[in-house]
């Protein structure tokens, strides 16, 4: 065992999301690892050209590129829309810069968009009097994903976007594996009457009960309530073919002409469109229990030193959590940023379709959490 997999695996998983703010839940980071961060540069211009796919498919291609490099060992990551943060032991450090570089050339070359990287130390960060703890929640029987507090993420994040701890893009034409990342799945319409985009941070020196307060009375608001909950269709998300990812997914294949790649992807999605569609157990693989896998393992909701959500809700749940957003902004506890929208999308990371432990990445269809963030920032 790895120290990597010696202190993300011994860290126990919690269940009930409305504890997220426990303290207890969260373990330090070891002071010899690294935090990485990505994240689109100038994300609000390519969401306002409407190409809301390609900047998650970015986002979740970082995530996948590291979980390949490392041959699929377990590590703390969070997904953010526009970008993603993880966290990396020692050992693993160089492995995953290489998958940094070679993930910010891929997006420029084969998505036409810019992606920052950085490598930040956790030593670096703990000088500045902040820190990063890791919890482990598990949304489902099937996995967890990692939770980051300690304000440490937001300060690497912020350190990135001033040109510090910057890894270089690797030389042209350099591909990461991205193995097992698709987006076959449609568009997912409000079914309550909105798809809300939820960014909530902390304001600067914040005193950390009050910041719990608010957050569980967020969590509690859209816990109790029957208005407001899982962007994903209890039955999963629809499925057509083709695909409207055949081009994302095409290009995230290694080797020979992109013509020859997206026909074998349109091939494939074609064999597994019917084996979805009609429910035809292949071997080992069981259509409906994937399905409800699927819907299981969505990350609609999760903290990294701030509370993000994609909430499918009613108008009236929409006002309740704006107006206690409200009041805690105007007493200084924090920032938030809401977006409203009429659908939810999700890019999906399944290594194998055998596995219970496939990850699928939910995000608003028409912004999302790019334009929450932007709404936080016009606030400020």
């Amino acid at each position: 065992m790895t120290s990597g997999e010696s202190f993300y695996g011994g860290i126990p998983v919690f269940r009930g999301f409305t504890s997220l703010m426990d303290p207890a839940l969260y373990s330090p980071l070891p002071e010899d690892w690294s935090i990485g961060i990505a994240d689109i540069v100038d994300s609000t211009r390519a969401i306002a050209a409407q190409r809301y796919k390609a900047v998650n498919m970015a986002g979740a291609a970082v995530i996948a590129a590291v979980t390949n490099a490392l041959g699929g060992r377990e590590f703390p990551f969070v997904f953010g829309g526009d970008g993603a943060s993880f966290a990396v032991a020692p050992e693993d450090v160089e492995l995953a810069r290489e998958a940094l570089a070679a993930t910010a050339t891929w997006v420029r070359e084969d998505l036409d968009l810019t992606m920052r990287v950085a490598l930040v130390p956790a030593s670096a960060i703990r000088v500045q009097g902040l820190d990063v703890r890791v919890a482990r929640f598990g949304p489902s029987a099937n996995l967890s994903y990692a939770m980051f507090s300690g304000g440490g993420l937001a300060w690497a994040d912020a350190a990135m976007k001033r040109g510090e701890f910057a890894v270089e893009e690797a030389p042209a034409g350099a591909q990461p594996d991205l193995s097992g990342l698709s987006c076959r799945f449609e568009v997912m319409p409000a079914a309550r009457g909105l798809i809300l985009s939820v960014l909530v941070m902390p304001a600067r020196g914040v005193d950390p009960q009050a910041l719990r307060k608010v957050i569980e009375d967020i969590i509690h608001l859209v816990e109790r309530s029957p208005e407001g909950g899982r962007p994903v269709p209890p039955q999963g998300p629809p499925l057509k073919w083709p695909p409207q990812g055949v081009e994302f997914e095409a290009r995230t294949r290694r080797g020979g002409p992109l013509l020859a790649r997206r026909a074998s992807v349109l091939a494939y999605t074609l064999f597994a469109y019917f084996i979805m569609r009609f429910d035809i157990k292949i071997g080992g693989f069981v259509p409906s229990l994937y399905k409800r896998q699927v819907v299981e393992n969505s990350d609609f909701r999760k903290y990294d030193d701030g509370l993000r959500m994609i909430l499918d809700c009613t108008p009236q749940l929409e006002r309740l959590l704006s107006e206690r957003l409200a009041a805690a902004a105007r007493d200084g506890i924090v920032r938030y940023g809401l977006h409203q929208q009429d659908a939810a999308m999700m890019t999906c990371f399944a290594p194998s379709a055998l596995r219970s432990d496939h990850v699928h990445f939910i995000d608003g269809a028409r912004g999302g959490y790019a334009s929450a963030a932007t709404a936080l920032k016009a606030m400020m």
